[in-house]
C-alpha cells in the first residue's frame, strides 16, 4: 500500500499543515523552498514550460520559490534517493563495461 503525502521534493519531509506553503516556507529538514514548481501538481517535465496550467506565467528556475498564484502542492509517494543512487550506480557500471574499465 502506498501513502500519498505532500512532501519536500528533495528529502521527503512531510508537509502536514493545512493549506499551501507560502513563498518563504522552507523544508524543516533540508532547507529548500517548498513553494516551487517541482512540488506543484501542474508540473510536468515533458511539456512546454513544464507546466500543465496554461494560466501560469513561465517560471525558469523550477527549484526556487515563486509567486505563482496557481500553485497546488501535489500529493505523491516519495521516491527516495536510494532508488536514484541505485540507478546512477547501474549506469556507471554499464559505462565501465562499455569502456573496459
Amino acid at each position: 500500500m502506498t501513502t500519498m503525502t505532500r512532501h519536500c521534493y528533495k528529502c521527503g519531509w512531510v508537509w502536514t499543515l493545512p493549506g499551501q506553503p507560502g513563498r518563504s516556507e522552507n523544508c524543516h529538514q533540508c532547507g529548500v523552498d517548498l513553494r516551487v514548481c517541482l512540488n506543484c501538481a501542474a508540473y510536468d517535465a515533458r511539456i512546454a514550460n513544464q507546466c500543465r496550467d496554461r494560466r501560469a506565467d513561465p517560471v525558469y528556475e523550477k527549484n526556487i520559490g515563486n509567486y505563482c498564484e496557481w500553485f497546488d502542492m501535489i500529493k505523491r509517494e516519495f521516491k527516495g534517493s536510494e532508488k536514484a543512487d541505485a540507478r546512477e550506480s547501474a549506469a556507471r557500471d554499464q559505462l565501465k563495461k562499455l569502456f573496459g574499465d
